[in-house]
């Protein structure tokens, strides 16, 4: 049998040549930029903020590849964001604080070195919500009951757990200590099965909105005294009447500030890219959740833990934040 053995002259091998190589030309085409943004339960702020910032990366930034992940929020986004699993975290400010120390008692193996800061956005409310029938009024009164706070080692436990022990407690002076996500724990005080749920969300956190309509609620206070005892990055705020249903009067409670991080090997042009953008669509953010009403462009390096990212520290330039 007779193989055939096409024959090019060296016009055709050179003219074939031209046309294939722009497409075998390393880097001819654009590679595909993956920003995976780290948040935390779907009841909480981080989530709908999170969604609503990759519309808006996916619709501006080109070649891009977004994608919303839930997680267990602060503490965990910091280690995947060192590990490199993800491009953009909500963190609160105290995890993040512990994070570039390496606290190994709440979750991190070592200093994680790696995290560079986008942006501080708004405050995270420390919210303590016990059933009327409970008869919980004030942080002492929390002794002996059901108590959920947080997923474990989230942010939100994080705080917990300096609160009660600003007020000179523990977790052994609860009657029973839950860790659980947002949503979960309201749905075992609707059940009667927990007596409290501490939650650290922006005001108006859907998980709260969901139970105050549901049954009465009481928005337990943390006083003044307290929150001298915790200092920084802690700070003093007012839950304002009417945040929730049968909310009658503003509630004194403590805030820390919330984080957007990034991480080392984001590119300085994809990092200039996500932070420029967080403040050129504030107005779309804030239709995902009020929350995203307190973010200020003038209070973005505020109190930034971690070094702030190349890419971030040029926009803050141009926008005259930093000189």
């Amino acid at each position: 049998m007779q193989i055939f053995k096409p024959k090019f002259g060296r016009a055709a091998v050179a003219a074939l040549a031209l046309v294939l190589a722009p497409a075998l030309a390393p880097g001819s085409a654009k590679a595909t930029e993956f920003i995976n943004i780290l948040t935390g339960g779907t009841s909480g702020v981080y989530y709908p903020l999170g969604v609503a910032i990759s519309k808006v990366y996916a619709d501006n930034i080109p070649d891009s590849k977004v994608q919303v992940q839930s997680t267990k929020a602060s503490v965990e986004n910091l280690n995947l964001l060192e590990q490199g699993r993800g491009e953009l975290a909500f963190s609160l400010g105290d995890s993040v604080k512990l994070a570039w120390e390496g606290d190994t008692e709440v979750g991190f193996k070592s200093k994680l070195g790696k995290l560079r800061g986008i942006a501080a956005i708004y405050p995270n409310y420390i919210q303590i919500v016990a059933s009327k029938d409970s008869g919980i009024k004030t942080l002492q009164d929390l002794k002996g009951k059901r108590v959920s706070v947080g997923a474990p080692k989230s942010g939100t436990e994080l705080n917990a757990r300096a609160i009660l022990a600003a007020a000179g407690m523990s977790y052994d002076d609860l009657g029973k200590v839950e860790y659980l996500p947002f949503g979960e724990s309201v749905e075992l005080m609707k059940n009667r099965q927990l007596d409290a749920t501490l939650q650290s969300a922006g005001l108006g956190v859907a998980s709260i909105r969901d139970l105050a309509s549901s049954l009465p609620i009481t928005v337990v206070s943390v006083p003044a005294a307290v929150v001298d005892k915790l200092g920084p990055p802690y700070v003093s705020a007012n839950i304002p009447a009417g945040t929730y249903d049968g909310q009658g009067e503003g509630v004194d409670t403590v805030a820390v500030v919330n984080f957007l991080v990034t991480r080392e090997g984001v590119s300085d042009d994809v990092a200039y890219q996500m932070t420029k953008l967080i403040f050129e669509n504030l107005p779309t953010l804030e239709s995902a959740h009020k929350a995203a009403s307190q973010i200020k462009l003038e209070d973005a390096t505020k109190g930034m833990p971690i070094p702030l990212h190349p890419g971030a520290e040029r926009y803050y330039k141009e926008k005259g934040i930093l000189k």
